[in-house]
């Protein structure tokens, strides 16, 4: 989970929450008003990417990930292929390392 953390912090999240815009138009004399909302996509930070803020960001990212199976946060491309790997891995890590500790007790 340590290495996803550091993953996030460096390529997964992006540089600031993409934000929703609404544009529409309200036809003349009133009636039905139809609205499109675009979201930009995430973009990858060019400055500083290890900071507390990412940190406390990529942690709360991973154990959503990991613990409830849904971050639910806007990543990159490629923190969306971190988290995917990650939630692989990790259970299947830890799967191994509760055979290798039963094995030894079992000695």
């Amino acid at each position: 989970m340590l290495v996803t953390i550091v993953l996030m912090m460096c390529f997964g999240l992006p540089k600031d929450s993409p934000t929703q815009e609404a544009t529409g138009t309200v036809p003349p004399g009133g009636g039905k008003v139809t609205f499109e909302i675009e979201k930009n996509d995430p973009r990858s930070p060019t400055g500083n990417r290890i900071t507390g803020e990412r940190f406390e960001k990529a942690v709360n990212v991973t154990f959503n990930s990991v613990v409830f199976r849904s971050s639910g946060q806007d990543l990159t491309t490629a923190g969306t292929y971190i988290e995917m790997t990650s939630r692989f891995l990790e259970p299947t890590l830890l799967a191994l390392a509760a055979l290798a500790v039963r094995s030894r007790i079992r000695r």
